[in-house]
Formats: C-alpha cells, sequence, structure tokens
C-alpha cells in the first residue's frame, strides 16, 4: 500500500497554491531543499510525477491536479475538525474563505459582518469578488454567493437576499436624442451597455409580463463585466444599460436614471451564502451562516 504522509501533502498543496517551491518555503517555514526533496520523494513513492519544472515556474501534472482536487479538500476538513475540538474549550476561531459578487460582498459588510466580528474577534473571513461561477470546492474556498437558482444542488444554501428585480434604465439625457422604446424589441435600435461574464458569454436581456416573455440580444458601444462601472455608463447617457433596480434606486428616485419598460421587469430569486452539504464545515462557517440565517429572518419576512 503506497503511503502519503501529512506534512508532504501539505507541502505539495502549499507548492500548488504558490507555484513555486521557494514561495511554499516561505509559507511553511522550511526550506526549498528540503521542499524539493519531500516531493521528490512523494513522486518516487506513487511512481508519478507531480510538477513540471523549469528554473523559472512550477506547474501541476495532470496527475497533480487530481491529487490536488481530491487532497485539498480532506486536509482542509481534517483542519477544521482540529480546530473544532480546539475551539470548544476557547473563543471560537478559525478562517473563511468566500467567493461573491462584489455586491452581495457589500450587503454582507454591511449588515452581517461587523456585529460577527465583534461577537467572534478571532475568526477572519476573506471575500474574493469574482463574477464568474466559481466551483467552490475545486478553487478552495468554503462557501460562495450566488442567485438561489444558480446553486449547485449538493450545496446547502442560506437564502440572505431580496427577490432581485431587473429593468433596462437610460439618463434623461440619453432619452433626449432617442425615443423610450415600447416593447421589449425596440432596443435592437438602441444603443446598449453589454454585460460579459468571465467565461465570455453575454447576458441576454429577458423580459416578462403578463404570461409574455420575451429575450432580447441587445447591442452597443460599451461591454462591461462590473454592475458598478454599468451604473456609471448609464449615468453618462451613453447607452441604456440592464441593471438590478435596488442597486440604481437612489438615482432612480433623483431622476438620474429613467426606469423604462417597467411592466416588463423580471424578477430573479435572491441570494445565497452556500457550502458543500457532503462536507464536515467548519465551525467558523457555520457560525456565519447562522449569523446571515438570523440577519435574512429579519429582512425577508
Amino acid at each position: 500500500m503506497i503511503r502519503a504522509d501529512l506534512p508532504e501533502l501539505t507541502a505539495f498543496i502549499a507548492i500548488a497554491e504558490q507555484q513555486s517551491f521557494s514561495g511554499a518555503a516561505r509559507v511553511l517555514g522550511v526550506s526549498p531543499s528540503a521542499l524539493s526533496h519531500s516531493m521528490r520523494n512523494l513522486e518516487a513513492r506513487l511512481e508519478m510525477r507531480l510538477f513540471n519544472r523549469t528554473t523559472r515556474s512550477v506547474a501541476l501534472t495532470e496527475a497533480g491536479e487530481q491529487l490536488l482536487q481530491g487532497v485539498r479538500p480532506l486536509l482542509a476538513d481534517l483542519t477544521n475538525v482540529v480546530n473544532e475540538v480546539t475551539s470548544a474549550r476557547n473563543t471560537p476561531s478559525g478562517s473563511i474563505r468566500i467567493s461573491a459578487s462584489e455586491s452581495s460582498i457589500k450587503l454582507l459588510v454591511r449588515h452581517v459582518v461587523p456585529d460577527f466580528l465583534r461577537t467572534y474577534p478571532q475568526i477572519h473571513i476573506e471575500f474574493v469578488a469574482d463574477s464568474r461561477f466559481v466551483d467552490i470546492v475545486g478553487e478552495g474556498f468554503d462557501a460562495g454567493v450566488r442567485v438561489f437558482e444558480d446553486v449547485p444542488k449538493d450545496m446547502i444554501a442560506v437564502r440572505f437576499g431580496a427577490d432581485v428585480h431587473f429593468g433596462a434604465v437610460a439618463s434623461p439625457e440619453y432619452l433626449q436624442h432617442h425615443p423610450a422604446p415600447d416593447v421589449p424589441h425596440d432596443l435592437k435600435q438602441h444603443r446598449c451597455v453589454r454585460f460579459k461574464f468571465a467565461s465570455g458569454a453575454l447576458f441576454r436581456w429577458d423580459f416578462e409580463y403578463l404570461g409574455q416573455s420575451a429575450s432580447v440580444d441587445v447591442d452597443g458601444p460599451l461591454t462591461m463585466d462590473n454592475v458598478n462601472v454599468m451604473i456609471e455608463a448609464a449615468l453618462s447617457g451613453v447607452a441604456i444599460a440592464w441593471l438590478p433596480l435596488g442597486q440604481i434606486e437612489e438615482h432612480l428616485q433623483a431622476g438620474r436614471l429613467v426606469h423604462l419598460l417597467p411592466e416588463w421587469g423580471p424578477v430573479y430569486p435572491g441570494t445565497c451564502l452556500y457550502y458543500p452539504a457532503n462536507r464536515h464545515p467548519p465551525m467558523a462557517l457555520r457560525l456565519f451562516a447562522d449569523a446571515v440565517r438570523a440577519w435574512a429572518s429579519t429582512r425577508l419576512t
């Protein structure tokens, strides 16, 4: 039976994450030569190469990538169990790494994080802003945030966001030079701001009204991957933008933006914090999920 020691696997993960033997050595507090020797021993026992090494870079082989995907969650679970046992005697501690959109992070930081960190000062939260649909397990996250309908079925979801209402909006300046659309397909004749996901896919504008639906592939002079920048583009009068109305309520009330085709606006289920159902969640994550759930219960009722 082939054995792989815990220190070797910990070193392997550090090298893979740092993409450098010297960087991993600094993180682990050992010498690069000792780390290189440890990896040569591990590769010899496994009878496979885990890294492609050059003088300038270190990259995982296909076998190394497969090992990383399998081992990293297991070692994370082991660390969580040890931390939980320790925390049972002391103040809860640990780290949580969460992938979320910028707007979701702002919502949590404003309403959940301050009280949570005052209650649990030894817990550390790392937010990574990303518009992609991230594989949270494969990329080393403890949790993620998505709209409810996009949460994978094997995840526990804690809904905290209200339903999201989208709408086409434009500035009064834009409408002085372009007649407002009467039906969704009129938008094909307008200058619009496109949203592009990290995958490269362009967001289509989907409308619903009294059982009717329309999906419009608009065109325009700008393509962006950030909602806040799209808001600025709409305010500037350059084009019509497709935006979550909750994020521009202030501009709508002040008349800086006008909601077009308001009766056609679709509604999407609110955002959720989610994490794997088939893994032992760390105590820090369970406590944070409880805090999100408690705040959501006052917000969504």
